[in-house]
């Protein structure tokens, strides 16, 4: 599969950590020039982008919390100053504030719905321009099992990410007639950064068919798919999940 995005500008947000880490890596392997978002961590992401140029990919490292609306532009913006286009867009930013209901504050709410559920619709709102216009694209939403079947302590975690489930159906009916696809991943439990402070993994893997985590590895593999051209060009507004069969 290699070379099937040769030519192709890809903008991954989240991309310095965990599966936007591993997409941008993915994406640069198949021949993407990765525009590699990042909130803060400026090192771990100029890490990822020299990485990629070692191996002769093109990256460069992009600052910009999504969660904003004027610096979601920004990053879009740096991606059409470099490269001119953007062809493949990513929406895997995103961040976890779990408590129980009662005890959840106001600002946590709203700060998972901002980055995980506004991040996308300010990011897509902005492609969805350039890729109407050159009459093709790929938008691939993350969203999560948690926003499919709930889950207790998630309550703005799991509420974002099925507006992101309703938001990718609704923008893929909207952009279908010129040739942009707009799908979902649902990852469960992927070994990343969230995941590590988690203290009932035995408890978990019970849950889970295959009786493992996923790797980020193998959910960047179901996005690179999703954003090939011709193989996927036929797969629009679906959502889908990588979960080891915990959601059948």
């Amino acid at each position: 599969m290699a070379g099937e995005l040769t030519d192709k500008v890809a903008v991954v947000t989240g991309g310095s950590r965990g599966i936007g880490r591993a997409t941008a890596f993915a994406l640069a392997a198949a021949g993407a020039q990765v525009v590699v978002n990042y909130a803060r961590s400026s090192a771990a992401a100029d890490a990822v982008v020299a990485a990629i140029r070692e191996t002769g990919g093109s990256a460069i490292a992009v600052q910009a919390d999504v969660s904003d609306a004027a610096q979601a532009e920004i990053l879009i913006k740096a991606a059409t100053e470099k490269w001119g286009r953007v062809d493949v867009l990513v929406n895997n930013a995103g961040i976890t504030r779990d408590t129980l209901l009662l005890r959840m504050k106001p600002e946590d709410w709203q700060a998972v719905i901002d980055l995980n559920l506004s991040g996308v619709f300010y990011c897509t709102r902005l492609v969805s321009k350039l890729m109407l216009k050159q009459r093709s694209g790929r938008i691939i939403n993350i969203a999560s099992v948690a926003g499919l079947m709930g889950n207790p302590g998630q309550a703005n975690y799991s509420a974002a990410k099925a507006g992101v489930v309703g938001f990718t159906k609704t923008v893929a009916k909207e952009m279908a007639a010129r040739g942009v696809t707009v799908n979902a991943v649902a990852p469960g439990f992927i070994k990343t950064d969230m995941t590590d402070d988690l203290s009932n993994t035995e408890a978990i893997l019970k849950y889970i068919p295959l009786g493992r985590y996923g790797e980020a590895e193998e959910v960047a593999g179901l996005i690179r798919f999703l954003a090939a051209d011709p193989a996927a060009a036929y797969i629009t507004g679906q959502v889908l999940t990588i979960d080891g069969g915990m959601v059948m």
